[in-house]
């Protein structure tokens, strides 16, 4: 049985494919059109899922879309109305975007698909994220918990669910017994925070993440003018501030201005004492400017982990449960995934490693096999390698079209090649096997550097990422090696390690010994690496580590600042060549930039805008 999931039209549309409830590919539609974020429909990753499975559209038993479209239009509808005269454009807006396509999903997909309007369903948006977390874990009962901006109407979901691996008398559930409703969205509030710090909503949470560790949380009274928590963490946002619930352009107004402060500029250079010790040309004003904007980040940072710690620990009084999965684009915090691993109730916790509207396909797939057909689990999701390959094959057509220098060098002598250049503060455009689920670069389809150069992150962050001084690099560790290196307990056993999904403290020793991956205040989003999981990737890592004694690299997505992680041999080379990488591997092909010449110069140091 083949059940395709489909999200779009909003950010991050993406295509997941399951065959007898097992994944065959999932791929979000910006690594196809190079558009990031592209939320149309996805065309390209509907066809990459069909042809990894060698099948037609026609051969789908089952076309699932992650959310239910009238219920979306009835809250914009009714927001819209409740808000004239302000909300205006909104209306304008909507009813030119949902008339003309976002209200007949059904129709397109059954004339994109060539299918009977029978084999089209729908799913929740928030149930859409729960199975997509839940039916990928490996536990046969946990608590759920999802949030996000805001589905039709909800914002938070949380409950409980059960699975069927065999045993008797159990059965699939995931029931939601809980939820708060928009405009009340602790996804929404921090995007508020994101626009006011000069980000890119729906692209630079992670950003406003990065930047808190540089501040002070001083004004979390402030913040908390804006949201009162309860207890157990339900939560209200004071709709004073905001201007989301109507205007599709502003997420915050003037009273947000006058609490807050002027918004900081997007274009403006992130400096303070800890950016750049000493003040030497940059004057004092603009390093106490850029600091308020830090410690502003670290207090919606930390109200942000303390509501999520507080709705942690009520849902496990609620349901008991030991294990407890996560999704939902504020599933993606890694800082605050790692205060609840270490500080929560929960023995296991799991996160979908596609959180956000991405993994919303995936979640509908899976919520139509075991919830709507109630078939029993038959998998874990144990990586997260499900994007499109590129053999050997392709690979040196490719070099050949492009009239490029390589090596070609088996495993063993490449691994050693690559080390050597590690080692010699060389920087790695590294391009292998199927590209990544989600929004992290996990060894297949990253830029490397070697972490112990505390040089590196200067090296990295201006002269190939193109991107603020403030953001982190991931230390991609070997699994057996994790706890001398970082002091979260059992991440040798944590799927949100192996997902790039959990910030954890660095065991102090250990900080110098890998300043480059070391974020301020010690600590690491880390990667941990199993053989059995990406054996190549792995080796590479054995292998630097044998050379040097820190079984550690430093990774950092394959793309440039404003682009999507690359999918194809072209994208990575248009990648090498528009920034100071040193060196393309590309399966068992090397490409240095000394041998290019000056036919390939540079052309691109960095884009313009998110």
């Amino acid at each position: 049985m083949y059940i395709l999931g489909i999200s779009c039209f909003y950010h991050d549309a993406a295509a997941a494919l399951l065959s007898d409830g097992q994944i065959v590919a999932a791929a979000e539609e910006e690594r196809f059109t190079r558009v990031k974020g592209d939320s149309a429909f996805p065309r390209q990753a509907i066809h990459f899922c069909l042809e990894r499975a060698g099948i037609t559209a026609q051969e789908l038993d089952y076309v699932v879309f992650y959310e239910k479209p009238l219920l979306k239009f009835e809250r914009i509808l009714y927001s819209a109305l409740a808000t004239v005269p302000r909300s205006a454009s909104l209306f304008r807006e909507a009813m030119v975007t949902w008339f003309s396509e976002k209200l007949w999903v059904k129709a397109l997909l059954v004339r994109e698909l060539d299918l009977p309007a029978r084999r089209v369903l729908f799913a929740d948006h928030h149930l859409s994220h729960a199975a997509s977390a839940f039916f990928c874990s490996p536990y046969a009962e946990a608590a759920i918990l999802t949030l996000d901006g805001v589905g039709e109407w909800t914002t938070t979901a949380s409950g409980y669910a059960t699975a069927d691996w065999g045993q008797p008398g159990a059965r699939n559930q995931i029931v939601l017994d809980q939820e708060m409703r928009f405009p009340h969205s602790l996804g929404l509030l921090y995007s508020a925070f994101t626009a006011w710090l000069g980000f890119v909503v729906n692209n630079g949470e992670y950003k406003v993440m990065g930047m808190a560790p540089y501040g002070t949380p001083r004004y979390v009274d402030k913040v908390r003018q804006l949201i009162e928590v309860a207890s157990d963490g339900s939560f209200h946002l004071n709709m004073r501030y905001f201007s989301f619930h109507h205007s599709t352009q502003q997420t915050y107004n003037r009273h947000f201005v006058e609490l807050f402060g002027p918004p900081r500029s997007p274009k403006s250079e992130f400096i303070t004492d800890l950016t750049h010790p000493g003040l030497g040309e940059v004057s004092s004003s603009l390093k106490a400017d850029n600091q308020y904007y830090a410690d502003v980040a670290a207090s919606i940072q930390l109200v942000t982990e303390e509501t999520l710690l507080a709705m942690g620990r009520d849902l496990q009084r609620r349901t008991g449960a030991r294990n407890l999965c996560m999704a939902g684009g504020v599933a993606l915090n890694s800082v605050a995934n790692g205060r609840m691993v270490r500080e929560g109730p929960f023995e296991n916790v799991w996160v979908q490693p596609a959180a956000g509207d991405s993994g919303g396909a995936l979640g509908a797939a899976l919520y139509a096999y075991h919830i709507l057909l109630g078939r029993p689990r038959v998998a874990t999701m144990e990586h997260a390698y499900w994007g499109q390959t590129y053999r050997s094959e392709a690979v040196f057509a490719f070099l050949q079209k492009m009239g490029l220098p390589y090596l070609e060098l088996p495993d063993d002598k490449l691994l050693e090649r690559v080390v050597d250049d590690l080692t010699q503060r060389r920087v790695i455009g590294w391009f292998q096997g199927r590209f990544e689920w989600g929004p992290r670069a996990l060894g297949n389809r990253s830029i490397l550097a070697d972490p112990r150069s505390e040089a590196m992150k200067e090296v990295v962050n201006s002269k190939i990422k193109f991107r603020e001084p403030f953001r982190p690099f991931a230390p991609a560790i070997l699994e057996e090696h994790v706890d001398e290196f970082f002091t979260t307990p059992n991440l040798d056993q944590n799927y949100l390690a192996r997902y790039m999904l959990l910030v954890s403290p660095v065991s102090p020793p250990k900080q110098t010994v890998i300043p480059a991956t070391t974020h301020v205040g010690g600590t690491g989003r880390l990667q941990t690496v199993r053989a059995g999981w990406n054996p190549r990737y792995h080796a590479l890592i054995q292998t630097f580590g044998q050379a040097t004694g820190v079984p550690v690299l430093l990774n950092t997505s394959f793309n440039l600042r404003g682009e999507p992680i690359v999918a194809t041999p072209q994208n990575a080379f248009n990648t090498f060549v528009g920034s100071d990488i040193d060196v393309l591997v590309l399966e068992n092909f090397m490409v240095r930039k000394t041998d290019l010449g000056s036919r390939w110069e540079p052309t691109f140091k960095g884009a313009v805008g998110e």
